[in-house]
């Protein structure tokens, strides 16, 4: 696609003479005489770049200058001797001027120049969002159990070591291996993340390693893998307990030797990329039965980071909550925030699914609750089968129990399957020994 460029000039033959060298640049010009004309165009587009005389039939182009400039590069045509004007119009935005008489060869070569900068800006802008986005993301609560996360995050980012993220799916393993990216010498290059679970050994392999022209019958043409697409910041390998062995023994080549092949090439490359891997599963284990290379597992293994999940920091649930109402793009029409009961509700509840299932429940209460400026109980999508954490598991109550009701019908039955033994009991609320004591005291069940 052409990029479009709106010249305001009201001498005709210049203005027809910089349309028709723009044209044969590859640009898509549009000729305006008068301002009424420019301002006609604008409402209808959005040009890539502005050029435009300062002195204008119906208008003062100085005057217009700053407005236009918050939309598109504006490159500014004065007479000669108007260094005034040049300045005036420096000072109010323009991204370049040139003085009349012009020659096209400097036109061509300031709008060549105007165009690329206005998209470099635009590529950091939208590095910074994203970078920040990123952070926004994260981190958010100030439970211990958060803060010693946070901890190991701040000791492990500034050396250029491996690292392996432990913890349950839905828990922010690739949030915990953004913000090691990020507070790490490497965070101005690429983070490239890849799901091991989705690709198959082959695609796997072309993916991250790439491919020389001819390596299988669709490889026309090389193609550079992900590795080289990280080059010089982080590669994240998620769920890296799912790779096949032969996967295996090349990712270990890289971290033992820093070098790697295409698929279907002779060639050893250098990897200058840091690995950062995730599991929800247990490698060591996984090593000691034969299912996951023992010197791949130890080389990741050498700095680990556990990831708490959602039932080992309850304290941040309101945080979080409010954190996914402020980002979800409904609630910013509606100020909503959290009913004490739908709340409580939150956090008596054991989170299999961690903070993935918490922002599914969030963002779905968000719509269920409409226009109505509170999140209710009722909003939730829960029920007696979610809090027990057993689908075969009923609670039956004369009339519409609260909170401590559920809690006490839910501990009575625990306490019965589980021939009231604490420790089991504890670790199916997801809660510590000495809680089950609290609130077997508090429900009069100790007596």
């Amino acid at each position: 696609m052409k990029h479009q460029v709106l010249v305001i000039e009201d001498d005709k033959l210049l203005n027809s003479l910089v349309v028709e060298h723009l044209r044969g640049i590859g640009f898509d010009p549009f000729p305006a005489y008068s301002w009424s004309t420019a301002e006609k165009y604008l409402c209808d587009h959005e040009p890539k770049l502005v050029i435009m005389d300062v002195k204008l039939p119906d208008a003062n182009g100085v005057e217009l200058l700053q407005k236009l400039a918050q939309e598109s590069p504006v490159v500014v045509l004065t007479a000669f001797g108007s260094v005034q004007d040049a300045v005036k119009a420096m000072k109010a935005g323009a991204a370049e001027y040139l003085v009349k008489p012009i020659t096209l060869d400097e036109l061509e070569l300031v709008v060549q120049r105007v165009v690329t900068n206005a998209y470099l800006q635009q590529d950091h802008q939208f590095c910074k969002a994203r970078l920040q986005s990123r952070s926004d993301r994260f981190m958010v609560g100030t439970s211990a159990a958060l803060q010693q996360t946070e901890k190991l995050i701040d000791a492990v980012a500034p050396n250029d070591i491996s690292v392996l993220v432990q913890g349950e799916s839905g828990v922010g393993k690739e949030l915990v291996a953004l913000a090691i990216h990020e507070c790490s010498p490497r965070n101005t290059r690429n983070f490239v993340a890849v799901d091991c679970c989705t690709l198959q050994e082959k695609l796997f392999e072309s993916e991250v390693f790439g491919h020389e022209k001819g390596a299988f019958t669709d490889a026309r043409q090389q193609k550079r893998g992900l590795i080289e697409g990280a080059e010089g910041g982080t590669l994240f390998l998620d769920e890296i307990g799912e790779i096949e062995a032969s996967i295996q023994a090349k990712l270990l080549r890289i971290l033992e030797s820093g070098t790697f092949r295409r698929l279907g090439g002779t060639k050893d490359l250098h990897a200058n990329v840091r690995v950062v891997a995730a599991t929800n599963r247990d490698l060591e284990q996984l090593s000691r039965e034969g299912r996951f290379r023992a010197d791949l597992y130890y080389r990741l293994a050498g700095f680990v980071v556990n990831v708490p999940p959602l039932r080992e920091r309850r304290e941040d649930i309101e945080q979080l909550v409010e954190h996914f109402i402020h980002n979800h793009n409904f609630s910013r029409r509606i100020e909503k925030r959290l009913a004490a009961s739908a709340l409580r509700l939150l956090k008596a509840y054991n989170w299999p699914g961690n903070i993935r299932e918490l922002k599914n429940i969030v963002e779905r209460a968000i719509i269920l609750s409409g226009d109505s400026s509170v999140i209710r109980k009722e909003h939730l999508a829960f029920c007696a089968s979610q809090l027990s954490g057993q689908s075969s598991l009923s609670l039956n109550f004369d009339s519409e129990p609260s909170l401590d009701d559920i809690e006490k019908a839910y501990l009575a039955l625990l306490l019965e399957r589980h021939s009231g033994h604490r420790s089991k009991i504890a670790r199916v609320l997801g809660v510590s020994e000495r809680s089950v004591y609290r609130m077997v005291e508090k429900h009069g069940f100790g007596n």
